[in-house]
């Protein structure tokens, strides 16, 4: 064996090894396994992936074809999920460290795997969305948060938070970073992408440079011409992350789509033959794979999951992405920060569950309002955090506004012990419309009685001719935590 691989690397063979390669299946099978666990990372995300900390120790054996040959699964042995025709795995990206940032999440996708039919849906979640489960923070902080409070935890504890908000079991979970992302295109040798649209991009922030004092030093111009390309690691890698493009280029959804086409060139490269019959090339990427991915799937789990889903085609797969788009799912908006944020347009989501759970079903296409109701007295709102959980006015601020309210304040109540979402009305009667609108908007209860603090807005002066009293004070209680 150590002679045979010894003229492998040399790039010559005699008839005896060609022999020895075609009649030697097991060790066939076990090049095709290497290109499964590569690929299943890679192939599948959407995007970038994850970090170099705690990375599964498949193979840290000096010969990867040793490791691998004992890893053929057990067809007595089932992936969870597997029973109930649907195996869940949650794919993160982010940039790892020296990074900015390094622990945020800057990719998260729902890939699900259909046993029955063979196919596959990649279902995109924004990093801006703000969820209860985090506690009304961007969804990308989990990750972070985990590691920060317990090195090694950010995958386990960011699958099983979006398990819990989408009501899905969430079992798996793979991540990679930038770096094993750029490192990985440079051992395949480059890769080639078919770029759709010529794009420009002057504000491309050059590692490293941050913080130069020369401001224009901290940037770069990217520039890429429609057509076939030709990127290393490092191109592919600026490509796929560029946010400042001009014109269309410069949405994350366009981004989103970018970093499909990398994948999809990272793919073709992975199964030519070129890769496939070079052990020196793919034990060099698994080497890779092990310095910079994190995930808790076990060898023998990622071996069956290629076993089942090795010959998906283009078809079989399923692509959605959470976006505010007109007939998207979500809303964007202003957090109490100033922060760009998403949150479901419907105010709650039980759509975006519906979209997740029926993936598969023919008909998948959520009923939902094409748009929300609207006010037209222009109504003005104090909203105030009943609770002790952040974040929560500023979401409820972001639905109102879809709806023409005007809000004037967003803010803490002076007593952070509401249970029950609530609205007073200073308006006298006068915008019962609106009041409706407001209840049926946040399941809020409307009080009949005052406590003396909320008197001190009903009799507010000011010394400008339009004092900014408001028509309804919302107060938050607890029960607007709940995602339904």
């Amino acid at each position: 064996m150590e002679e045979e691989e010894k003229r492998e690397r040399r790039g010559v063979l005699s008839q005896e090894d060609e022999d020895l390669l075609l009649n030697n299946k097991k060790r066939k099978r076990i090049v095709s396994y290497t290109i499964a666990i590569i690929a299943i990372a890679l192939v599948f995300s959407g995007r970038i992936i994850m970090s170099s900390q705690n990375a599964t120790n498949w193979f840290t054996e000096n010969n990867v074809f040793n490791k691998l040959r004992h890893l053929v699964p057990s067809s007595d042995n089932k992936l969870n999920g597997e029973d109930s025709d649907r195996i869940n795995i949650l794919l993160l990206g982010m940039g790892g460290e020296g990074h900015d940032g390094a622990y945020l999440t800057d990719t998260i996708i729902l890939a699900s795997f259909k046993p029955s039919t063979k196919q596959i849906s990649l279902i995109s979640i924004p990093r801006d969305l703000v969820t209860p489960v985090s506690n009304w923070r961007k969804i990308n902080s989990i990750n972070a948060y985990a590691e920060q409070k317990t090195p090694g935890s950010g995958g386990a504890a960011t699958a099983q938070a979006i398990s819990e908000l989408l009501q899905t079991p969430i079992d798996y979970y793979v991540r990679v970073d930038f770096n094993g992302f750029s490192n990985i295109i440079d051992q395949l040798g480059g890769i080639e992408v078919n770029v759709e649209n010529t794009l420009d991009d002057y504000s491309y922030p050059i590692f490293g440079q941050e913080d130069n004092p020369n401001y224009y030093a901290r940037y770069q111009h990217l520039h890429f011409d429609k057509g076939l390309q030709t990127m290393n690691g490092a191109t592919a890698l600026k490509y796929a992350r560029s946010r400042h493009a001009a014109g269309s280029e410069g949405s994350d959804f366009a981004r989103a789509r970018r970093q499909q086409l990398v994948l999809e060139a990272i793919k073709d490269k992975l199964f030519s033959t070129r890769t496939l019959l070079n052990p020196v090339m793919i034990t060099k990427l698994a080497n890779e794979l092990n310095k910079n991915i994190s995930t808790n799937l076990s060898a023998w789990e990622i071996l069956r999951l290629w076993d089942i889903f090795k010959d998906v085609n283009r078809s079989q797969i399923i692509n959605k992405v959470l976006s505010d788009a007109p007939d998207g799912l979500l809303i964007s908006g202003t957090g109490e920060d100033g922060a760009y944020i998403l949150t479901p347009r419907s105010g709650n989501f039980s759509e975006i569950k519906k979209l997740v759970q029926n993936i598969f079903s023919t008909n998948n296409v959520i009923n939902i309002p094409s748009q929300p109701e609207i006010i037209t007295d222009g109504a003005k709102i104090l909203i105030l955090n009943g609770t002790w959980i952040s974040g929560l006015a500023g979401k409820t601020a972001v639905s109102l506004e879809q709806s023409k309210f005007n809000i004037i304040k967003i803010g803490n109540a002076p007593e952070r012990n509401f249970t029950q979402t609530t609205i007073y009305d200073l308006s006298g009667g006068n915008k019962k419309k609106s009041l409706d609108v407001l209840k049926r908007t946040t399941n809020a209860s409307l009080a009949y009685s005052w406590p003396a603090w909320i008197s001190s807005y009903q009799n507010a002066s000011s010394t400008t001719s339009t004092p900014e009293i408001p028509d309804f004070i919302l107060i938050l209680g607890t029960d607007a935590n709940k995602a339904e």
